[in-house]
């Protein structure tokens, strides 16, 4: 019979190689993609493209210049679309609007490569996600009460910087978020399986039954649910990963999470930065929740027609 230490040290040695091995391989994902994006901007690319989509963001009631926020949260992250925000003079309904557009397509790239990772195809997650950031944009600017915001124009974003003066400040930036992650991870992977050890999650699993059953989710994927939420997909990766390999997660269940939370995550700390800058957040909040259960219970009839089609 194992004491409780005895259990904690199996579980932390057990849980550790695949980690690890998990970190790693988001830490090269990281490094890729944001060096990517970082010669793309010093190229000036992002900026044409977002000048090409201009026009496109009348439609969402967002000035022209709220573009290159988007853009640059869809290839980044939300910070580098909330840093873009704070440089326009925008009122706080088209900063709900722009924010719930971010928050349901930021850092494409990297996240998609976690939900592939998990199971679910690389090209209806983009799909999904695009779709669902622009649907909600469009829907929000036509239900929210309009506003007299004049918006200034934007000020130049991108100041014209020596190459490797600008690799450096990258360079500092993504070791500034690799070595938290990398840590966070690896704490994170060893708290699933300290609280699977201990049955914690039988409970957590329990309590949360009523909300996963609303949202069309299994019970099984309450606590993945819970990561994701507080997390986010990148810092929650390792333990969805991990509950798929050891097969304590079916591969539909984990797809039908994905759909849920690809566009409803990380509802925390983002979401929290968004309200500080102006968004209003209970319309960034259910506009979400209610795509992702949308989303969820069209994927649950897409599989049930497929299933009927093939008897």
């Amino acid at each position: 019979m194992e004491s409780t230490l005895q259990r904690i040290v199996r579980s932390v040695r057990d849980a550790t190689p695949g980690a690890l091995k998990t970190a790693w391989w988001l830490v090269k994902i990281m490094f890729l993609v944001s060096l990517i994006i970082t010669l793309l901007k010093y190229l000036g690319v992002i900026t044409w493209l977002s000048e090409l989509l201009t026009p496109f963001f009348s439609h969402f009631g967002l000035p022209g210049e709220a573009a290159l926020a988007y853009v640059s949260g869809y290839f980044v992250n939300c910070y580098s679309a909330i840093a873009v925000i704070t440089t326009l003079n925008l009122e706080p309904r088209a900063i709900t609007i722009l924010a719930v557009m971010v928050l349901c397509a930021h850092n494409i790239p990297m996240e998609t490569a976690v939900q592939r990772k998990t199971g679910t195809p690389a090209i209806r997650m983009v799909f999904v996600r695009t779709f669902s950031s622009l649907f909600l944009g469009w829907l929000l600017n036509k239900i929210l009460p309009a506003d007299n915001a004049v918006y200034s124009a934007l000020e130049e974003i991108m100041e014209k910087m020596a190459f490797w003066p600008f690799m450096g400040d990258w360079l500092l930036d993504t070791l500034k978020i690799a070595i938290p992650m990398v840590f966070l991870v690896f704490l994170l992977t060893i708290i699933q399986r300290l609280l699977s050890e201990f049955g914690v999650i039988r409970y957590i699993t329990k309590f949360l039954k009523p909300v996963m059953l609303f949202f069309g989710l299994p019970a099984k994927t309450a606590f993945l649910w819970i990561v994701a939420n507080t997390l986010g997909l990148a810092y929650g990766a390792a333990v969805m990963i991990d509950e798929v390999k050891e097969g304590k997660i079916s591969a539909g269940d984990v797809d039908l999470l994905n759909h849920h939370i690809s566009v409803s995550h990380s509802n925390v700390e983002d979401l929290l930065l968004f309200t500080a800058i102006g968004g209003m957040l209970p319309w960034m909040l259910l506009s979400r929740w209610i795509m992702s259960l949308v989303l969820v219970w069209e994927r649950r009839l897409e599989r049930l027609i497929k299933k009927v089609g093939a008897k």
